[in-house]
């Protein structure tokens, strides 16, 4: 049924009673303060936690100028994983599979097809076993390995998401780093960001990371990935498309030596103000303001270490992983392009190894914008990479049935889950 107009109405009206606070000219007038005056360098107590990497500066480029330059890393790879999602069966088990793939610009066939596939298997049964080896299958293009997770109920099924994913992904990134010639696109962040969280989300977890050494291993794939393409001279960056830190606005709000206010949910949302262009036209109902969407707009790259990033930089320990080379080489920095034919904003990621270096430095901006500028969006590689390991909705819940088979159960289903089988 949809709703009757009376309905709508008055749910509409409710909106009358709220008073959003400041005016988006405020808002506006806020960032660029914080933009002027708190990013060079962002400090909490004392601790740098963000830094322009050389000049802080916003730019833009023409879309269609972009898009025709020339490329300045004639080929190109990508990297994702897909999963099931995390799986509950009537026998207690919780398990997610996921697959990784890499892309390749120009095409390698051999390279597309092989995948690795990691099956994490959680039960609060002490007599389940798992053999954990790695196995080889689709005539050794493809490996395996099944993971089984210690009893965690209350985390059970983010934590066999989030090392199946990573697990896959480090592991793949790692067996077929020697095939990337010039340029590694992750689709994600540089690092781990989902199994780096737990640290502060809940002291079972932060105990999990310091006694079993699963999520140690997945993070020391990413370490060793880092530096293998840092001895190969060859960069690699991560694109995130729904970046959701809160480094800065978070840092902002924690202050008490700062008299401004801070109106944004995350640090997209401050970069989006920051990064639209546009004027307000007048409109019958006064003023509205008017994007400009010919030009990509972008900030410099940051050094991040904060939040999340911290465990990487130079004050963090990594979570116990050995670091080979000097601890800066490994921190975070990004850059934030915004989109505005689509109002989006992302965030492309890579090892200050690389942003280092100034000339490429520009290069890594340059390839990323013109990627964007082409696939309107994520890059094209990105995109290639995720039809590779992406799992379908009816391959889903076809290994789903194949598991039920497996281990004589049957998937514990709720209401929702009948819902929405029935929907779709």
């Amino acid at each position: 049924m949809t709703l009757d107009p009376v309905h709508y109405d008055g749910i509409a009206r409710l909106a009358r009673r709220i008073d959003h606070g400041a005016d988006e000219r405020d808002r506006r007038a806020f960032a660029e303060t914080v933009w002027a005056e708190f990013l060079d360098p962002l400090l909490d107590d004392g601790r740098t936690v963000v830094d322009p990497v050389g000049e802080q500066r916003r730019r833009y480029v023409d879309c269609e100028d972009v898009a025709l330059h020339d490329r300045p890393f004639p080929t190109e790879h990508g990297l994702d994983a897909g999963t099931i999602n995390p799986t509950t069966f009537k026998n207690g088990l919780v398990i997610d599979i996921a697959q990784a793939a890499m892309s390749a610009t120009p095409s390698d066939l051999d390279l597309h097809r092989s995948r690795t596939t990691v099956m994490t298997v959680h039960s609060n049964d002490e007599t389940m076993t798992v053999d954990e080896t790695w196995g080889k299958f689709d005539e050794g293009y493809s490996r395996s390995r099944a993971v089984k997770i210690p009893p965690l109920p209350r985390f059970a099924e983010g934590v066999v998401h989030a090392l199946a994913l990573y697990l896959a992904e480090s592991k793949h990134a790692c067996d077929h780093a020697e095939d990337v010639e010039d340029l590694l696109v992750l689709d994600g962040p540089l690092y781990p960001r989902g199994l780096l969280r737990w640290a502060d989300q809940h002291p079972d977890l932060a105990d999990f990371l310091l006694e079993d050494p699963r999520p140690t291993t997945v993070l020391e794939n990413y370490v060793r990935l880092v530096e293998r393409f840092v001895d190969k001279d060859v960069p690699l960056v991560g694109f995130v498309k729904n970046p959701a830190t809160r480094v800065i606005t978070r840092t902002l709000k924690s202050r008490r030596d700062v008299d401004i206010s801070a109106p944004w949910n995350d640090d997209s949302a401050l970069f989006t103000r920051l990064l639209e262009r546009g004027e307000y036209v007048d409109d019958v109902e006064g003023e509205r303001w008017e994007r400009d969407t010919s030009a990509l707009t972008y900030t410099n790259w940051f050094r991040s270490r904060g939040g999340v990033d911290r465990p990487l930089s130079v004050d963090g320990d990594a979570l116990g992983v050995e670091r080979e080379l000097p601890h800066e080489i490994y921190e975070v920095t990004f850059f934030v392009v915004y989109d505005p034919r689509d109002d989006l904003v992302y965030r492309i990621e890579a090892p200050y190894a690389f942003t280092r270096d100034p000339e490429l430095r520009e290069r890594l901006t340059l390839q990323l914008l013109q990627n964007v500028a082409v696939a309107h969006g994520p890059p094209t590689i990105v995109q290639k990479a995720d039809e590779l390991a992406r799992i379908s909705r009816s391959e889903k819940r076809s290994l789903r049935e194949t598991l039920e088979t497996q281990f004589d159960t049957s998937q514990a289903r709720t209401y929702d889950d009948h819902r929405w089988d029935e929907e779709y």
